[in-house]
């Protein structure tokens, strides 16, 4: 049964099961209790209900592509990582690109049906790695809607149904330790539903926190948030009402940047007299052999950092995973098999002290 995990935050301490993360953890001389590190990992549940591209994505062993399989091997690599010393994994109803970067997306990976309604196949697969990521006692970074599939629902009454049917159902699974991100980097132009831009995204951050349990958990909400594109500060509106700041370090080649970023979504947070939790939950610059990086940038300005590997070689029009690259890339290899992912595993465990 659901439950077993509950985050709570605690100013900009994130707590699980009442208890600081990374207890007494400090590295450098600098704090990470309280602290939520992260990988991007939103092809745990994918699925591509396009025939005419689903071939894209067959194992080289075996000609096909099996998204039990897919979940299987996550569900596997999942107890190896939270021994590095991870604590959170980003996931969401319509995935990411499968390719790491595309300028197309001509894939149906969504979770949404046309009318906002759930898809059974996928919720399923969701629900289960739900139960692992609780039963780890890890976070969840929930989200709903990604650029180049928000446009399979058919309206903005859709996208309502969808995040009302989303939220409904967390509440009703009985995890307590899920953050929904509304939508992956809202301020991507091509998102097509007014409501999920920057001017509007907050609607929908105050519906999830709005919406309450049944009676056996009367009181208890989901916590909410945004996320926006590399280097970007979020917007005001959106941090009056989330509990999160999500920051992307995509495009942030330089880890002063991403230092500058991380003090300015502060100033912001303070200057709205706010103070919550920043969380980097997707940044593809790496340098984990050198003394400065950008999750090092971001543990000394007491900011939790996300790994997104889109793998070598990606970048759309075509690109695709040959099971050894990113997370990102499907088939996706989620073992820690290149010297990416090693790199950024064993720098983990150095900063947070492992399990």
């Amino acid at each position: 049964m659901a439950g077993h995990t509950t985050v709570t935050i605690d100013g900009e301490k994130f707590l699980i099961d009442g208890q600081p993360t990374y207890a007494g953890r400090s590295y450098r001389d600098r704090p990470v209790e309280g602290l939520l590190m992260n990988v991007r990992a939103v092809q745990a549940t994918f699925d591509d209900q396009n025939s005419a591209t689903r071939d894209r994505w067959a194992y080289p062993d075996t000609g096909a592509w099996d998204a039990e399989r897919n979940l299987a091997e996550f569900l596997e690599a999942l107890p190896i990582w939270r021994a590095h010393g991870l604590l959170a994994v980003t996931v969401n109803f319509q995935g990411g690109s499968p390719e790491g970067y595309s300028k197309q997306q001509p894939w149906d990976s969504s979770a949404f049906a046309p009318d906002g309604s759930l898809r059974e196949p996928y919720l399923e697969r969701m629900r289960r790695v739900l139960d692992r990521i609780d039963e780890l006692g890890m976070v969840a970074i929930v989200g709903y809607f990604y650029q180049g599939q928000d446009e399979r629902l058919a309206d903005e009454r859709a996208v309502v149904r969808a995040v009302d049917g989303a939220t409904e159902w967390l509440l009703a699974g009985g995890w307590r330790n899920s953050i929904v991100e509304i939508n992956n980097e809202c301020d991507v132009p091509n998102y097509e539903h007014d409501i999920l831009r920057p001017h509007r995204v907050h609607e929908l951050i105050a519906r999830v926190q709005a919406a309450s349990s049944d009676a056996a958990s009367a009181g208890r909400r989901l916590l909410a948030c945004t996320s926006y594109r590399g280097g970007t500060v979020p917007s005001e509106n959106v941090l009056r009402v989330a509990d999160v700041a999500l920051l992307h370090g995509n495009g942030v080649t330089d880890p002063a940047v991403m230092a500058w970023l991380i003090d300015r979504t502060r100033l912001r947070c303070r200057t709205l007299g706010r103070e919550m939790p920043i969380v980097v939950n997707e940044d593809d610059h790496f340098d984990f052999d050198r003394p400065s990086n950008n999750m090092l940038a971001a543990v000394g300005r007491y900011a939790s950092w996300g790994y997104f590997d889109a793998g070598p070689g990606s970048g759309g029009g075509g690109a695709r995973g040959n099971y050894a690259d990113g997370y990102q890339n499907v088939p996706v290899n989620w073992g820690i098999n290149t010297p990416t992912k090693r790199g950024f595993f064993e720098l983990l465990r150095e900063v947070t002290g492992g399990a």
